[in-house]
């Protein structure tokens, strides 16, 4: 409306204004943002603009989530390879039950994943007979991929079971 109201000339914030029920202060504001950018942005909205962040509006949703997770965590808690098996969906529903602000199952896993965890499918919890070098293959696979991490390579986990082998 105000660049209709520019190629106008003279009366055209009334025209404008008059034609598409608008307020003239709102096409005169228009006028003047146009007038002041030197060339069209990507930007849809100004800088700082949009909605704040729910760990800026709600403060105990990352510790609540954290204690939801603790006990279900899995992996070394100084590694780099943490992970939960926590549905994000029973995540997200938990938190809204206990008082926090209402959370997408999407949004628990950002939150997850700026706490360090990398999301894992559910898997069966009890583990097996453990090799003797367990302990040594752990510290080896989560050096190396601190490494890796440390040089801003990505860093791939996969966890195998070898199943139907004679032992």
């Amino acid at each position: 409306m105000a660049s209709e109201a520019t190629a106008l000339g003279h009366g055209g914030i009334v025209r404008v204004a008059a034609a598409s029920g608008t307020s003239t202060a709102t096409i005169a504001r228009g006028m003047a943002e146009l007038a002041g950018r030197s060339s069209p942005t990507l930007r849809v909205r100004a800088p700082g603009a949009g909605r704040k962040r729910l760990t800026d509006t709600d403060p105990g949703l990352l510790p609540a989530l954290e204690s939801l997770i603790e006990p279900h965590t899995r992996g070394d808690p100084v590694s780099p390879l943490r992970w939960t098996t926590l549905s994000l969906r029973a995540l997200a529903s938990t938190l809204t039950t206990q008082g926090q602000t209402v959370v997408s199952a999407s949004t628990v896993g950002h939150l997850l994943h700026t706490l360090g965890y990398s999301l894992q499918g559910t898997a069966k919890t009890t583990e097996g007979i453990s090799h003797p070098d367990r302990n040594a293959q752990f510290t080896h696979l989560n050096a190396t991929a601190a490494a890796f991490l440390n040089e801003a390579q990505p860093v791939i986990s996969v966890d195998t079971k070898a199943q139907g082998m004679a032992r």
